[in-house]
Order: structure tokens, then sequence, then C-alpha cells
């Protein structure tokens, strides 16, 4: 099949600032703005570039009422490290019923949207290459 997901829309009152948060959690760059609308891209020259989806965050009236459909995973190399530098950027720890066992950790950005930091792979996880 030829097809790709091109991107992936976030609804926000205020996408210029949840856009905000969301490139510098990802350095990310910022390709589209006006008033109701703001596209990030991987950065250029990336191995992303061109091959994950943009993330379009999109104006909309009303604020965020409920757990999202769909959310982030993100893989960091140092979960500990990456979740601080994520709360100092706006994000605050969750708990949507993940249990003290998991282990991932759940945030939500500053609209609310929820994401999950996953843990580190471990070195005979990454030798394995993708599944």
């Amino acid at each position: 099949m030829d097809i790709r997901i091109q991107n992936v829309s976030v609804d926000s009152r205020d996408p210029k600032q949840i856009a905000s948060f969301w490139e510098g959690a990802l350095g990310w760059r910022r390709t589209f703005e006006d008033d109701d609308e703001v596209c990030l891209e991987p950065p250029e020259g990336s191995p992303e570039e061109g091959a994950a989806p943009d993330i379009v965050f999109l104006k909309v009236p009303e604020d965020k009422a409920a757990k999202n459909r769909l959310h982030l995973d993100l893989r960091p190399k140092d979960q500990a490290a990456e979740v601080a530098r994520l709360e100092a950027l706006g994000a605050r720890r969750v708990d949507i019923g993940q249990g003290a066992e998991s282990t991932w950790v759940v945030l939500a950005d500053p609209d609310g949207n929820e994401f999950c930091v996953l843990r580190a792979l471990h070195p005979e996880e990454l030798a394995a290459g993708p599944g």
C-alpha cells in the first residue's frame, strides 16, 4: 500500500502556546503559523524529516473535556531526566489509572493532553532493531 500519515492534529484554544511547548519538548521546528494553526516538523536534515508525521495545532473554541483518544508516546534515552525537563517546560504528571508498577510516566501538556514518557530501551532491544 502506498500511503502514509502526513500529520497528527491537536485541537487547542491557543495553538501558538501549545505549539511552543511541543516545539521545546521535541526540538522540532515551526514551519507554518497563523492565528488558527501552527505546524511543527522534525528538524531539517534529521532522520525523522520526511518520515515522521507533522504535528498541526488547530484553534478550537472549547477547552479539552475528557481523556485523549489518541496520545503520543515518547522514548527517551534517560526517562527521569526527560520527565524533569518536560515538567520544567510546563508538563505535569497525571494519573489515568496506569498503576505504580508501570514502566512509563504519564504527563499532560499545558492544555491537558496526556502523553507518555516510556523507559529507555535496553541494549539488547536496541540491537534487535525495529519489530
